[in-house]
């Protein structure tokens, strides 16, 4: 196909309460959407690194400039038949897999809308429903988690995942676990620990989690193999994992025992893809997770979890859980599975956004032609 426009929205998406985790808090969500059109048809992407350089070293800002001035006139009037085609040409920027994943996740969106196949299917995907998890954030009172978490095991969810970081860290754990023996839970750390608080992980042996996810440094994979092999909790990688080749690396030095994937962080659906392929050879278990993206982004995030080897509950959310109201008319939201659980389906009908809602919260705007 041959890409004939690219237009670039960076917009800023207000969330109902702060998301607090171990690097901060945001209270609006910072993301770049883009529409790609081969002759008369167009397709929407989205990347979502948040405002600030906090999850990662990129940010909002940066994504929609980098990709306004390098990444966009690199494959603009080019014709692109796959998507490692899109990551060959991107190849000369180092690193910005944010900046290429809104590029490479669109291609894969026009491609399904030029065959007319569901964008799950296309990746090759054989399921059209998944079970999700619930996750709760640094909350005001422990109270306030306790009862949250409690409507969270009513509901029938399969596990539930809290942010953990200094100050709110393992009394808050034994709480929750004394309150809900049974329930499975994971910690998510957002890399706020170093091995010098290895006795506190060890201790965190006791309470039965799922996982610990990223309890050390954003580019780390040494120092979590060293931790992995003293603790039994099993360890796994998100911020860590931002290429295909540190997915490796992480499997040869033991750094993990479930890997989380999320398509803007390794820098597309097709690096998200060849992750899982290599994840799945190594018996290493995935999930997809999300940045708080709207419906566009989400819709990837689905499709790309019916992957065979997403085995844990994904990272998930009904619109209604962040937003007030999505950038898409058409928001998300959740199912049973058949065993009752929450769910999320098949996205059969790409999520587009609503033009008036793209404006409101657009902060800049361009097009892009050869």
């Amino acid at each position: 196909m041959k890409i004939d426009c690219i237009e670039l929205f960076h917009v800023a998406m207000p969330l109902l309460t702060p998301w607090r985790t171990a690097y901060g808090e945001d209270s609006v969500v910072e993301s770049v959407l883009c529409r790609m059109s081969s002759g008369s048809v167009s397709a929407w992407g989205e990347s979502c690194p948040l405002a600030s350089p906090t999850y990662s070293p990129e940010w909002a800002g940066g994504v929609y400039e980098t990709v306004q001035r390098w990444h966009a006139p690199r494959i603009i009037g080019q014709d692109i038949e796959s998507g490692r085609q899109v990551q060959d040409l991107l190849s000369i920027y180092k690193g910005n897999s944010f900046a290429k994943a809104l590029l490479d996740n669109t291609w894969w969106s026009l491609k399904s809308k030029l065959e007319d196949k569901p964008l799950h299917k296309l990746l090759g995907a054989t399921r059209d429903s998944i079970p999700v998890g619930d996750d709760f954030g640094v909350r005001d009172t422990l109270g306030d988690l306790l009862s949250l978490v409690s409507n969270s095991v009513q509901a029938g969810y399969p596990r539930v995942k809290l942010k953990y970081r200094p100050g709110w860290d393992l009394p808050m754990l034994k709480r929750v676990r004394e309150e809900f023996p049974e329930t499975v839970f994971h910690i998510d750390c957002n890399s706020g620990y170093t091995l010098q608080d290895m006795e506190m992980f060890k201790e965190i042996d006791s309470l039965d989690l799922s996982m610990i996810e990223q309890p050390l440094a954003y580019d780390d994979l040494h120092e979590h193999a060293q931790l992995q092999a003293s603790i039994k909790t099993p360890v796994c990688l998100d911020e860590s994992i931002n290429s295909v080749r540190r997915a490796k690396q992480a499997i040869e030095l033991g750094s993990c025992q479930y890997i989380n994937i999320k398509p803007g962080r390794v820098g597309g659906l097709t690096n998200a893809i060849e992750i899982h392929n290599l994840s799945q050879a190594a018996g290493i278990p995935c999930w997809v997770g999300g940045m708080l993206e709207s419906a566009v982004g989400v819709g990837h995030c689905i499709a790309l979890g019916m992957l065979d080897n997403f085995t844990y509950p994904a990272d998930i959310f009904p619109t209604e859980t962040y937003y007030a109201e999505d950038l898409c008319s058409t928001p998300i939201t959740l199912s049973r599975g058949p065993d009752g659980t929450p769910s999320v389906n098949a996205v059969t009908t790409p999520h587009e956004p609503d033009e008036k809602r793209l404006r409101d919260c657009t902060l800049q705007s361009t097009t892009l032609r050869p």
